[in-house]
């Protein structure tokens, strides 16, 4: 064994963690589940911590939530450090992460989004649902965002549990919704907005929804809205028929049963409807300077050479009239400055975790990858705890094999020197956990709000800082 290996309280394994989603701290607790001393540091470009917890999980979905109180456990580890507010690229660079650290793992996620590919996709009026779910959640990026609520008509694009939060959010009464920690603004908006009905399309049919048994309830659920599903919609194809019978699927078949039960449920005449609408792809967005339509074609379902469902367009088209159209079909990673990415998947390319050398060829040893920067946008959180599982167990392989032995890695403290010159407004996990408690705070205590966000860093930092001068 080298005299450098890392992992022994004279030599501990220091680990960076690029990312403090559910993949990061999942990485981070497994890091300190072994016998070794490692001293994990994470980085995030926000202020606060747990990623699309706190930016991607709808308000409404306050159990889900609660994870978080997991993550804080992991935090509480002596040899844990949060680093918020530090971009990688701009205030920390991949090559200081290489000179400070025995080994990085990326855990950065999927920042934007697919494009639908169609005419006039940029017209005012057409979003991705990553926009909408930020702003209702007071995510920094998209607090100066707008949209046009006026109109009576949405249509979101998709057929997965982004796309049922949307619907879900666009149609659920103000009184449910502050109950929740959505935005301030966008419950002002929502509340006085004329959105009443919601057209959902999925270019497949029930039986290949995406969306989850549990999301498709509580729309289902969803008080003072009909929710309409054509009965022959349920009359499923040869193809699906045939995959619904040799394939057992507990959510697909739960979907089917609840999707029958909408279907034949009397319409009770609510001012606000969902329309789930299968077998129905946007060919066009119609509009000049604004969004004023889309252009829909009826699907038929085949089975392709590689022997999955797929759809494909008819001569069956229709307009919608709307004003408003947000798309829901899907995630997507981007590029990290000096790493390999394939750009078709939306992933750094990997085996098990391990970062591999793409066409430009370099020495990626002592880099890895979590959550969906690996694997692509698929699953819910608890899929990250495996997936972080085994780029942990992929390191410590790599650490008992020697391969990331280096005597020349400084100590924390020089590294925290280095940030506190770079980034004045360097935020710690207390740091976020003053703030944490100033958003419980700030919710009245008549008010059912479990709390109010800021959306901006600046009024975040301010509100630290101000609590830190109160205490001085």
């Amino acid at each position: 064994m080298s005299e450098h290996r890392p992992g022994t309280q004279d030599h501990p394994l220091r680990v960076a963690v690029v990312g403090s989603g559910p993949a990061g701290f999942y990485a981070a607790e497994h890091l300190q589940s072994r016998g070794d001393v490692v001293q994990v540091d994470m980085f995030d470009r926000l202020p606060t911590p747990f990623g699309l917890v706190r930016g991607g999980v709808a308000p409404d979905h306050q159990k889900i939530k609660s994870v978080t109180k997991a993550y804080d456990r992991i935090a509480a580890h002596p040899e844990f450090r949060f680093y918020g507010n530090v971009e990688l690229g701009r205030d920390v660079a991949r090559e200081d992460l290489l000179a400070y650290y025995h080994a990085v793992i990326y855990a950065v996620g999927a920042r934007t989004d697919r494009r639908m590919g169609i005419p006039r996709e940029h017209l005012p009026g057409s979003h991705s649902a990553t926009e909408f779910v930020g702003w209702y959640n007071a995510h920094p990026d998209f607090r100066s965002l707008s949209f046009d609520l006026s109109g009576p008509t949405a249509v979101v694009v998709g057929n997965g549990n982004v796309a049922m939060d949307v619907a879900r959010i666009l149609a659920s009464p103000a009184e449910a919704l502050a109950a929740t920690d959505i935005a301030d603004d966008a419950l002002a908006e929502l509340e006085a907005g004329g959105v009443r009905e919601i057209v959902v399309l999925g270019r497949r049919g029930p039986a290949e929804a995406a969306f989850t048994a549990k999301e498709l309830g509580e729309l289902a659920a969803l008080p003072g809205v009909d929710v309409i599903v054509d009965p022959a919609a349920l009359d499923l194809p040869d193809v699906s028929r045939e995959e619904v019978e040799a394939t057992p699927d507990r959510n697909r078949d739960k979907n089917l049963a609840t999707l029958r039960e909408i279907a034949e449920r009397p319409r009770e005449g609510h001012p606000t409807r969902i329309v789930l609408d299968f077998l129905a792809s946007p060919v066009e967005i119609l509009g000049d300077a604004h969004v004023a339509g889309v252009r829909v074609v009826r699907n038929e379902l085949y089975r392709g050479d590689d022997g999955r469902v797929r759809p494909r367009a008819t001569d069956d088209e229709r307009i919608i009239d709307t004003n408003l159209v947000f798309r829901a079909i899907g995630y997507q990673g981007v590029p990290l400055m000096g790493l390999p990415f394939d750009a078709w998947e939306g992933v750094i390319p990997n085996d098990a975790g391990r970062v591999l050398a793409g066409d430009g060829g370099g020495d990626h040893r002592g880099e890895y990858v979590t959550g969906w920067i690996k694997r692509g946008p698929t699953g819910i959180i608890g899929t990250n705890k495996p997936d972080a599982h085994e780029t942990v167990d992929s390191l410590f392989e790599d650490l008992d094999a020697g391969l990331l032995d280096r005597g020349d890695v400084p100590g924390r403290e020089v590294l925290e020197r280095l940030l506190s010159q770079r980034r004045r407004d360097l935020v710690s996990y207390e740091d976020w956990q003053i703030l944490d408690a100033i958003e419980q705070r700030r919710a009245d205590d008549h008010d059912e709000r479990p709390r109010r966000k800021f959306g901006e860093i600046r009024d975040m930092l301010a509100a630290i800082s101000e609590h830190k001068d109160g205490e001085g």
